[in-house]
């Protein structure tokens, strides 16, 4: 990332505690700080309930810069900019205190009254903070006042509704960003670039020459210790409704008459509300649903046997979907969703296959051709490749398949700034792009609530279906067969080095 010059600014951390914050925001911050964006004029302030003094709060931030940077010789003068307030979110007084330490580092540091509120906290305070943000005058400001939110907003349309209506009481919606970290992912970014800047693949974009897309998110860990939360959530909220519906609407959008925020947001939009809905026994059709049993060898416990987790859950930690979107670009295309926990490999990834060509010259029996894929690295790999058939290196007509591929992970290397690094610098910004949009949240919602309703209202008396360190129960590959597709591999190497 080049050096992009941010106006002053103080970063209140709400959490500050936490360890959203330890991981990601603290180290992200500092990464600004190296690279020139942030300078002299900014302050972070820490704001948690633990009553520690400033030294305390230093020595965090300090143990989570040095176990994350490479580049520690400026830690102590970033700590500078570093100041802490124990805080009660339901005490007025805590706010006027908060006020007075803000006006005060405003003038230390030459802020011009620009301040961003980030809630890295459960979202039950949400409503809470913001209306004594509001009340308690730390919004009276002569600066901007950009409110940062984390995810989930809400679990379901009414309650992300409710939530919506109590937060616009004091912000706006262009002050509101609400954080999807996969937004921030760098090739999450280039699939608008590889989309709208190549006429290789624009005018092919389309029903016409792609037979299906495939999006997959699986993680090697499971559910660990957050049995309380996801017990509530599942893998349908806590991954579709953000994180898978986010990418689709991507790879499905219109292109934009221009790269602006509203542009690219309203394109997003018409996606989202051309997702083809599902609802009771239909949703059987569409989405299948797993729960991660003990692995094969006995070594790694099921879902069911975390703490935290009902002895008889209905909760899945797998989702499998075909997702349609009914729009004249994309009528009859499938876009195949899968995530889950505790599967064999951790990846996200996109393949894109292309439709078959009307007639195999060079098709024999014991030969056909393969499909053209174009695949997007997400994580922990990051690049694209393009697989194409060219004729072997014999005497016959014979073909095979090669693979072209870049590999940012290669050429990029330690440099490739992390996601959370990038949103920061946009909030700071000013750049909304990449946050979603209240518009964006309500109608994901509205298309997962039915889904989830069904799920609620049926149990699956087949859980747990698939074994952890597996890729999901069988009915997910059956879902994709009945179509005549099945799911591409995602483990293998396909970057070449």
């Amino acid at each position: 990332m080049n050096k992009i010059t941010t106006p002053p600014t103080l970063i209140m951390i709400f959490g500050a505690t936490g360890d959203l914050a330890k991981r990601k925001l603290f180290p992200s911050l500092y990464q600004l700080y190296l690279k020139g964006s942030l300078e002299k004029r900014f302050a972070v302030l820490g704001i948690g309930r633990r009553e520690w003094t400033n030294e305390q709060f230093t020595q965090h931030v300090r143990d989570s810069l040095e176990n994350s940077s490479h580049d520690q010789d400026r830690i102590d003068s970033f700590i500078e900019h570093c100041t802490y307030e124990s805080h009660d979110v339901e005490d007025s007084s805590s706010y006027i205190k908060l006020k007075e330490r803000a006006d005060e580092l405003d003038q230390s540091f030459d802020l011009d009254g620009n301040r961003i509120f980030y809630l890295a906290m459960a979202p039950e305070f949400f409503g809470t903070i913001t209306d004594h943000l509001k009340a308690d005058g730390l919004t009276d400001t002569e600066g901007f006042c950009r409110l940062v939110i984390e995810k989930p907003f809400g679990h379901d349309l009414p309650s992300a509704t409710a939530l919506n209506k109590q937060i616009r009481q004091s912000f706006s919606e262009e002050q509101i960003y609400r954080i999807d970290h996969y937004l921030g992912k760098e090739m999450v970014q280039n699939i608008e670039v590889i989309r709208f800047a190549n006429a290789l693949f624009e005018p092919l974009w389309n029903s016409r020459f792609i037979s299906n897309i495939q999006v997959t998110s699986s993680e090697v860990l499971g559910v660990e210790e957050r049995g309380r939360y996801y017990e509530k959530s599942g893998a349908l909220r806590d991954m579709v409704q953000n994180h898978m519906l986010q990418m689709v609407a991507l790879l499905a959008m219109e292109p934009p008459i221009s790269l602006s925020t509203d542009e690219i947001r309203s394109e997003k939009v018409r996606v989202l509300r051309a997702l083809r809905p599902v609802e009771g026994k239909e949703v059987d059709d569409y989405f299948v649903r797993g729960q991660y049993g003990p692995d094969e060898n006995g070594e790694i416990k099921g879902y069911r046997e975390n703490s935290n987790v009902d002895s008889d859950s209905n909760t899945e930690t797998y989702v499998a979907g075909k997702v349609m979107i009914d729009n004249f670009r994309w009528a009859g295309v499938p876009f195949y969703i899968r995530t889950g926990k505790s599967m064999s490999v951790k990846s996200t990834k996109i393949v894109v296959q292309f439709k078959d060509i009307p007639m195999n010259l060079y098709y024999n029996k014991e030969h056909s051709l393969d499909p053209n894929l174009l695949v997007i690295h997400i994580q922990p790999d990051e690049g694209i490749t393009l697989h194409l058939n060219a004729k072997k290196s014999n005497l016959g007509t014979d073909t095979d398949c090669i693979k072209l591929s870049y590999s940012a992970s290669s050429v990029d290397g330690i440099n490739t700034p992390e996601a959370y690094e990038k949103l920061l610098l946009d909030c700071i910004l000013g750049d909304a792009t990449n946050f979603t949009h209240w518009d964006e949240v309500r109608h994901s919602w509205s298309f997962v609530d039915k889904i989830s309703e069904h799920w609620e209202s049926t149990k699956d008396e087949t859980f747990p279906n698939y074994p952890a360190k597996s890729m999901g129960p069988a009915k997910s590959d059956e879902m994709l067969a009945k179509d005549g597709f099945e799911w591409w591999p995602v483990g293998e190497q396909d970057l070449e080095e």
